[in-house]
């Protein structure tokens, strides 16, 4: 039986990676140096594809050299974005504005007496940079059990989601603080800050790991959406998550005929067509 091969149609760059690469891009071909501080998106391949045309990354700001930095799509705390300005002639400020909108709505929780709760990886750059638009006036978390061990649980709490969670689990998230929360006279102002794209391709990836059976995710190991894809399919069929064509292992397809393949938000489409390419040489 032929390998038959699908796609979803939401594949490669997100809106927001295409746009910080495009504003780089253009920055570049205009100044003799650009750096950033720390990668821009959570993707080998196009960090490399990017140091080929002479942007370079700073892992701190005492290890930026130039005048021209850029802050990457997951954003940094205001204080940092501060001391940017005060250390380099021009920063170029490439955070998704789906990133953007969730800082502003924690900053304006938190300035509005709320709490702030945020669902999401603590350790995640983009987590890091909204809760510090909280002023330390909130948390992130997966776990709404360790929110309901806070003693005294604070009267107002303001919740949003990393942009990149799975919708369903953000819901439980929210159902199970309400479920103890409001037996301890709180009020409670949720605002949904997953990004309409990603909602989409999560949607579409489920779809189609329904008709398939087995899923390809073509992405990095590190990058938080990426990984989030292949746990979502993988609740419906085989999955596996390669960042390279090279990781594909010929023995994953025995017994499969039906091949479903989705991208992270910041997976090149060279990187897809190479993945496509070896699949389409694997079946012949």
């Amino acid at each position: 039986m032929a390998l038959k091969i699908e796609k979803v149609a939401a594949i490669g760059f997100c809106y927001g990676v295409k746009r910080a690469i495009d504003i780089l891009e253009k920055i570049t071909h205009e100044r003799s140096r650009v750096e950033t501080l720390g990668p821009v998106v959570h993707n080998k391949q196009v960090m490399q594809r990017l140091a080929g045309i002479g942007i370079s990354v700073a892992s701190s700001i005492d290890n930026i050299k130039g005048n021209t930095v850029a802050i990457g799509t997951h954003g940094v705390i205001p204080q940092i974005e501060e001391e940017l300005r005060t250390k380099c002639a021009e920063v170029i400020n490439t955070t998704c504005p789906f990133v953007h909108r969730a800082q502003i709505a924690a900053r304006r929780l938190a300035r509005s007496g709320f709490w702030v709760i945020i669902y999401g990886d603590a350790d995640h750059p983009e987590v890091k940079g909204i809760l510090g638009w909280t002023g330390s006036k909130g948390i992130a978390t997966l776990d709404d059990k360790f929110i309901a061990t806070l003693e005294p649980l604070p009267r107002r709490l303001g919740i949003l989601s990393q942009t990149t969670q799975i919708p369903a689990r953000f819901n439980q998230f929210v159902k199970n603080i309400i479920d103890f929360a409001l037996t301890k006279d709180s009020e409670l102002r949720i605002i949904d800050t997953i990004c309409h794209d990603i909602r989409e391709r999560q949607q579409a990836a489920l779809e189609l790991a329904n008709r398939v059976d087995l899923m390809l995710v073509i992405g990095s190991h590190t990058s938080a959406n990426t990984n989030h894809l292949t746990e979502l399919c993988a609740t419906v069929c085989p999955t596996y998550l390669v960042e390279t064509a090279g990781e594909i292992q010929p023995a994953w397809l025995k017994g499969h005929h039906h091949i479903g393949i989705t991208s992270g938000a910041s997976t090149a489409q060279e990187t897809i067509n190479e993945v496509l390419s070896r699949l389409e040489s694997m079946a012949s």
